[in-house]
């Protein structure tokens, strides 16, 4: 009989209390999760309200999305926030991470201020910060400057970013400074004996030395980029005008004001598919040694 190493007791009992013990969060997980996302699977070709009877329509939702100049500006304005937040929260961490290092006492203390903003709910973040730009009693009305910054289509969707820049910078921050400091100093060592000044340190022995982490938070903010929601929704709801609307806000207002649940549940459907292209592309580079 196959025994557990100790104790003489069977691998198999052992791996059914195992079963046993994780069967409650597979439940839960099956309800919660799995349970919903066929459900959205299904809808997805359906003619619903989200209330009564679903009809069957096939592939009707996906002609209507991909003919839809509502999903076409959603998408271009999901790109841009794909742009802006990919880039310049990045830009900062890094930088912030790389000071930070530099730092020998009170470290731990610009740590926890780098981290701050985000700890504190998104819903509270916003809340601040759709009344500290208020073009009647905001940071711009006290200076002089009484501009809609939320209000301006030319300007919502780049408000609401810069928001959740701020928001998002100290964490990025926080994580590439724990990897650099996995980084061997030896390298640091050897790259100033060869007279490499501290730019080309960062180039030559950071950054590579970091590419794993720089790599794995490329790939999640694609996927947050795509599920851009909670701080759109409080602070502009997708406007003015639609100009700071993304594919998540549409599919809300699709199935909770329009009642078309089904074709809210065909744009999610899509945007899960992108996702796992992404995943998919992730896991090609990933194989092929880019990330090492």
């Amino acid at each position: 009989m196959d025994t557990a190493p100790t104790g003489g007791r069977p691998k198999s009992r052992g791996s059914k209390r195992a079963w046993l013990f994780l069967s409650p969060l597979l439940i839960l997980n099956g309800l919660v999760v799995l349970g919903p996302a066929l459900a959205t699977v299904y809808y997805a070709f359906t003619d619903w309200s989200g209330l009564g009877p679903a009809t069957f329509i096939g592939f009707d939702n996906f002609t209507r999305a991909f003919a839809d100049p509502a999903v076409h500006d959603a998408l271009w304005h999901n790109v841009i926030w794909f742009v802006l937040f990919g880039s310049i929260p990045t830009a900062m961490g890094l930088l912030g991470a790389y000071l930070l290092s530099q730092v020998k006492r009170f470290q731990v203390l610009f740590r926890a201020l780098y981290f701050i903003p985000y700890v504190v709910a998104s819903v509270v973040n916003a809340a601040v910060w759709k009344m500290l730009l208020s073009p009647t009693s905001g940071i711009g009305h006290a200076m002089g400057i009484d501009h809609a910054w939320l209000g301006d289509p030319d300007t919502s969707l780049l408000s609401v970013n810069f928001v959740v820049d701020w928001h998002w910078w100290g964490f990025l921050a926080v994580v590439y400074l724990a990897a650099m400091q996995g980084v061997d100093p030896e390298l640091y060592d050897a790259a100033k004996m060869d007279g490499a000044n501290r730019w080309q340190q960062f180039t030559s022995v950071t950054l590579p030395g970091i590419r794993p982490t720089v790599v794995f938070l490329s790939l999640m903010t694609v996927i947050w980029t795509l599920k851009a929601f909670d701080y759109i929704f409080i602070m502009t709801g997708g406007g003015p005008a639609g100009s700071s609307e993304v594919v998540s806000t549409l599919m809300y207002k699709q199935a909770f004001n329009e009642y078309e649940a089904g074709y809210a549940a065909a744009l999610g459907l899509t945007m899960t598919v992108i996702i796992g292209f992404v995943l998919a592309g992730y896991q090609y580079l990933k194989r092929k040694g880019w990330e090492e």
